[in-house]
């Protein structure tokens, strides 16, 4: 199947129009600001031991603003300063465009990017690749060109979906989205974002890939229009019984949901992967071994429940990230 769903999760691109041009001037004038606070940092733990240090290396780490980037940044300071190195921290960029301009421009030499981000938003490319291999060989060719170096990706991926309550999920057995077929016609009703209700390449193509087309299987009057942040309590409470989602979003976990299976591929991969500038990574080859270990723990599950700890438990992104690499072995 092919398709042209384009659209950016609204963490990952809020603010990318803006951004630009802010980006912009704020890049060509001032320089970008240090972040806030200061994150802690220990030394390698047992799973990191025989990697060697990097002594003094200086690396200016970035990430955009959202709650998962911050956590990602800060996870990415606090490994390079226990390994040895002299980190600037550039977390919490306003905007994709803005993070990605400074990292282009070499006042970040790295980030945590999304494949689908790179793939569509920054390289403009209006079909995804299905496959997250092949999808992340096709970014990391081409970003090669603009002197950065994608290191292994992450089996997380931060894409869109559709999920239930347990319980209802368990009463009509679905798994995945084409067991909505199993669901009563009745049955069948859908909190969507406005946005994702009106393009082209948004809901009615998704249900149509799937074979239950709005109108004939899924009357309209079953879809209702929320704001993004309403729907997940809006299918907790059964004013709808599938609600739009982003699979890596803490309120899964709080609230209980189970995110169905896109079993058809039809959404874009949005696997996340540490991005080095190459000439920082051909001085410090041993980045790759550092980070490897950590960007394999960085699953769905795992991204839930250290976002929900910042979005519903209101700790700090830093603590959060300290923490994490602590419990995994990766620092002591």
């Amino acid at each position: 199947m092919t398709h042209k769903l384009i659209r950016t999760p609204r963490a990952r691109l809020a603010g990318v129009a803006g951004a630009a041009a802010a980006g912009s001037l704020l890049l060509s004038s001032c320089g970008l600001g240090t972040s806030a606070g200061i994150s802690p940092s220990g030394e390698l733990g047992p799973k990191l031991a025989t990697v060697k240090k990097l002594d003094g290396a200086e690396i200016a780490v970035g990430s955009k603003q959202f709650t998962e980037q911050q956590i990602l940044g800060k996870i990415a300071v606090i490994l390079l300063q226990s390994a040895g190195g002299n980190v600037k921290d550039f977390t919490t960029i306003p905007g994709s465009a803005a993070a990605r301009e400074a990292q282009i421009q070499g006042q970040t030499t790295f980030s945590w990017e999304y494949t689908g981000t790179a793939w569509i938003t920054y390289m403009g490319h209006t079909k995804p690749i299905p496959d997250p291999r092949k999808q992340f060989d096709a970014v990391k060719a081409e970003d090669a060109k603009n002197g950065l170096t994608w290191l292994q990706y992450a089996p997380m991926n931060n894409t869109y979906g559709f999920a239930a309550k347990e319980a209802t999920a368990k009463k009509f057995n679905v798994k995945s989205l084409s067991d909505l077929k199993k669901v009563p016609k009745a049955q069948r009703t859908l909190c969507v974002d406005t946005e994702f209700a009106n393009r082209d390449d948004g809901l009615e193509p998704m249900l149509k890939a799937y074979g239950i087309p709005l109108g004939s299987e899924i009357p309209r009057n079953q879809i209702k229009k929320l704001e993004s942040g309403a729907i997940y309590a809006a299918t907790n409470n059964g004013l709808c019984n599938f609600g739009e989602v982003f699979t890596t979003d803490g309120r899964i976990k709080v609230l209980k949901l189970q995110v169905l299976a896109d079993d058809k591929k039809f959404f874009p991969l949005y696997n996340v992967a540490p991005v080095f500038s190459t000439e920082t990574l051909e001085k410090n080859p041993q980045l790759s071994d550092l980070f490897g270990p950590v960007s394999k723990k960085l699953t769905n599950e795992t991204m839930i429940e250290l976002n929900a700890k910042v979005d519903v438990d209101g700790e700090n992104p830093s603590d959060v990230a300290f923490d994490w690499l602590k419990k995994e072995g990766f620092i002591k």
